[in-house]
């Protein structure tokens, strides 16, 4: 399983509006520059973003984006999901029907990779943008 470039762009614009003061609008060019995220792709993010519930857009003069949720209540596997879709580092595991030997419920393979990715999962849920923008912090460099 690999993440798409997207999705690091969404770990980036996340972990910058998270080490912002609470409910401050950043605007996309800043966001864009300080973050080295092309703009096109930046809104395109910001689309996938909001409509998960992790990012407020704003119009206008002023306009810009902050958080729709507090940072230590968005995880990576939030930002994943709303970039990439369930995760699912095998298809039999999002569809049991894509087997051709139809044999999920007995397959060894299956029940290995159904424990690993469910200990991925476990994983990706307990890192937080708090914890992320608070190690961003304490080690002096801004993302």
């Amino acid at each position: 399983m690999q993440l798409n470039q997207a999705t690091d762009y969404a770990f980036r614009l996340v972990l910058h509006l998270a080490g912002m003061p609470t409910g401050e609008i950043v605007n996309g060019q800043t966001i864009s520059d300080q973050q080295n995220i092309p703009p096109r792709f930046l809104l395109k993010i910001v689309r996938f973003l909001t409509q998960a519930g992790l990012v407020k857009s704003y119009r206008g003069v002023d306009g810009g984006f902050t958080l729709a949720r507090k940072p230590e209540e968005i995880t990576l596997a939030d930002v994943i999901i709303a970039m990439e879709g369930p995760i699912s580092i095998h298809k039999c595991l999002a569809d049991k029907d894509s087997c051709s030997k139809q044999c999920a419920k007995v397959c060894p393979v299956h029940a290995a990779l159904a424990g690993i990715q469910s200990e991925l999962e476990a994983s990706l849920s307990k890192v937080s943008f708090a914890q992320l923008a608070n190690k961003t912090k304490i080690g002096g460099e801004k993302t």
